[in-house]
Parts: structure tokens; C-alpha cells; sequence
């Protein structure tokens, strides 16, 4: 397995950046005691969310997530030429066609589609308006239209490109062949250390309460914590080329693009109120051919504070020390290339080291040039 792995050790001010249904931040047992914990689903949003804002992949190289693709597709009709009335209907048959069950104008679940394979199956649909606008199933999940128009939807559902959808996959429950298997895998972040729970209890004062009213015009409490994380996430190189088509330059710059934004954004939860805006203190990439390693491991038995050394900088030389454990029983990868950034008091004696995190961006791209070929 060609792999782009990406290990990040993170210390996090006071914090609710990922919070359960009750609103407390969330967080699991890890070697016996209480950590924290952002989940993966959370960082991979907020990665899709850093392509966009940031600009680090064009819209086409992007997709959509939505139950509210037939109003999407319709614009996008009207955007041809074609009536409004007459696209809805050709859209609501072409995705009942093709399995995407649409009820009371949404589809029945969430669908992940590339921007250009929104745009080739609009363009389809144009083709075949007429007879989708006549189809005679609307409202069930197999529309009752030719073989050729089905074949003609069915033949753009193929990722279209898209970079976030190639990296996290999709899945269709009633069109299994149409779904896409995730390139990257990302782990729920964890605490290197044992965490508990803080309240903030807040008030708010009712500006136009009269003196004499005492008290506050709200009151109530929020849950919080602070935290050394170790984050870390994997990209299988051969399956992302596949979801890619076999673009090697796309697939370069979607890595790049997942290092970058996959390192400096986290969830946005509570932001307002705790402003936890802390870059990673160490950052590491480890590629080549071989099988991934999280090394969370490294943590099973908590960092404790001890002779006034910082949380990070003891997790930076606990995940070192299990990385070269392990490339000594298991071996390295092979060829392997990797380099870090360190902005701790750790000792990295033997582990390479960049001047800034633009270097290691240099780096990694040397690697995957090697790796994807030209």
C-alpha cells in the first residue's frame, strides 16, 4: 500500500469544539482514564469546509453534500434554458431513475455528487427531458423510463473528480455500485493525558432592566476542557489515483491540499465563546509503501506533568520514542520518506526537521512526486 500519513500533537486552550447531543464536549477511556476527544467526522467537515474557504481546490474539484438536489439540479436546468416546471418533473423521474428516492422534494437521504458530475448529469437530463418529463413513476424509486436515458444517468455518476469526495467516499444504500470508498482515514483525536470536565457558568445582563429589577436577564452553564491532542489520519495513494481516474496530478494536489487544511483547521463549536484558536506545536508526515500506524499507543499510559516540562513537549518525545519502537520491530516503509515541524522544547534528536511548515509542505511534495510518479 502506497500511504501519506499525517501526525499532529496539538495543545488546545479551553475548549467545546466538539460537543454530544447534551452539549458536552465530547471525549472517551483511553487507557483506563477520561480523555478528550474530537471525533473524525467533525475534523473531515472541517477540512471540506478549508477547501472551500481557503481556496486549496477549485470548485469542480469539490462536491456537494444535500437531500436537495432536485432544486439544485433544476437550477442548474434553468441555467440551459429549460422551463422550471418541466425540469422538475425531469428531475425528480432522472434521480427516481437512477434509485435516489425523492419525497416531498428532497431525496430520502443525503447525497455526496462532484460539482462536475452535477453538471454532466444536468446536461443528461437537458438530453432526455422530454421523456423524463412524461415518465410515469414519479415518486418511486425506479422511474419507469428507457434502458438508454437510465445508462445515460447512470454512466456520469463517477465521482466527477471531486478531491473531498475521492478522499472521504460515498456511501448509497440502494445503489451500492455508484458509492466511491473513502482514499483517507481519520482517527478520532485524543487527550495524551487524562482530562475532567469544567462548567462555566455565565450570566447576561438585560440592558434595558430597570435599576431597581435586580439580577441577571439570563443565566446558565457550559461545559469545557483544555487539551494536548494527538490527531493523526491516513491517505491510501493507489485508491485515491483510482477515485481520481487516474489524474496523478490532481492526486498530488488533493494530498497537499488534505495536509494543509487537515492540519490547521479544527471543528468551530463554541468558538465564540472560548476563541481556541492554537495551531498545532508538532506536525509530521510519514509516506511510502507499506501499512499505516496510528500511534495513539504512545499514549495508553497518560503524560503526567513532571520537573515543570510542558504536556506537549512530553507527548512529542513519547510519540517519537513509539515511532522508532516501531520502525525496530516492524521496520520502516519502504522507501520512506518523512520530516516534521517542531515548535516545542522537545528533544527530535535523529527525526528530520523543517524550518517552517512551507518547507514541509516542500517536502511532502518530493515525496509524493516519487511515490505518484509524473
Amino acid at each position: 500500500m502506497k500511504l501519506f500519513e499525517v501526525h499532529i500533537l496539538q495543545t488546545v486552550a479551553p475548549n467545546n469544539l466538539n460537543r454530544d447531543d447534551t452539549g458536552s464536549p465530547k471525549d472517551a477511556l483511553f487507557g483506563g482514564v477520561r480523555r478528550a476527544r474530537i471525533s473524525s467526522q467533525a475534523q473531515k467537515r472541517a477540512v471540506r469546509v478549508a477547501f472551500k474557504e481557503q481556496a486549496l481546490l477549485s470548485p469542480a474539484e469539490q462536491a456537494i453534500r444535500t437531500k436537495r438536489m432536485l432544486e439544485e439540479l433544476v437550477r442548474r436546468l434553468e441555467k440551459q434554458g429549460h422551463p422550471q416546471e418541466k425540469g422538475i418533473s425531469a428531475v425528480e423521474n432522472a434521480l427516481n431513475a437512477v434509485g435516489f428516492g425523492v419525497k416531498e422534494g428532497q431525496t430520502e437521504y443525503l447525497l455526496f455528487l462532484g460539482e462536475t458530475e452535477l453538471d454532466r448529469l444536468a446536461e443528461a437530463i437537458g438530453t432526455h427531458l422530454e421523456a423524463l418529463a412524461s415518465g410515469k413513476a414519479k415518486g418511486k424509486k425506479q422511474s419507469e423510463v428507457s434502458k438508454e436515458v437510465k445508462e445515460d444517468l447512470q454512466r456520469v455518476l463517477d465521482g466527477g473528480k471531486a478531491v473531498d469526495l475521492a478522499l472521504f467516499g460515498r456511501m448509497l444504500a440502494d445503489r451500492p455500485e455508484l458509492g466511491v470508498d473513502a482514499a483517507a482515514q481519520v482517527a478520532h483525536a485524543l487527550s495524551t493525558h487524562k482530562v475532567d470536565r469544567e462548567f462555566d457558568f455565565y450570566t447576561a445582563v438585560d440592558d434595558l432592566n430597570p435599576k431597581k429589577d435586580t439580577g441577571a436577564g439570563m443565566m446558565g452553564d457550559v461545559e469545557f476542557y483544555s487539551a494536548t491532542l494527538y490527531r493523526y489520519a491516513v491517505v491510501d495513494l493507489d485508491k485515491l489515483l483510482k477515485n481520481l481516474q487516474g489524474d496523478k496530478e490532481l492526486a498530488r494536489k488533493g494530498v497537499l491540499a488534505f495536509l494543509e487544511a487537515f492540519t490547521l483547521t479544527l471543528p468551530s463549536g463554541k468558538q465564540n465563546s472560548f476563541a481556541a484558536h492554537n495551531p498545532p506545536l508538532f506536525v509530521a508526515f510519514r509516506a511510502g509503501e507499506g501499512l499505516p500506524r496510528n500511534l495513539s499507543t504512545a499514549f495508553e499510559r497518560p503524560i503526567r506533568l513532571w520537573e515543570d516540562r510542558a504536556l506537549s513537549e512530553l507527548s512529542v518525545e513519547a510519540l517519537l520514542r513509539e515511532w522508532s519502537k516501531f520502525d525496530r520491530v516492524y521496520g520502516p516503509l519502504n522507501p520512506e520518506w518523512k520530516a516534521g515541524v517542531n515548535l516545542t522544547e522537545a528533544k527530535v534528536d535523529g527525526f528530520p526537521v523543517a524550518g517552517s511548515f512551507g518547507a514541509l509542505k516542500e517536502e511532502a511534495e518530493k515525496a509524493l512526486e516519487e511515490l505518484l510518479g509524473g
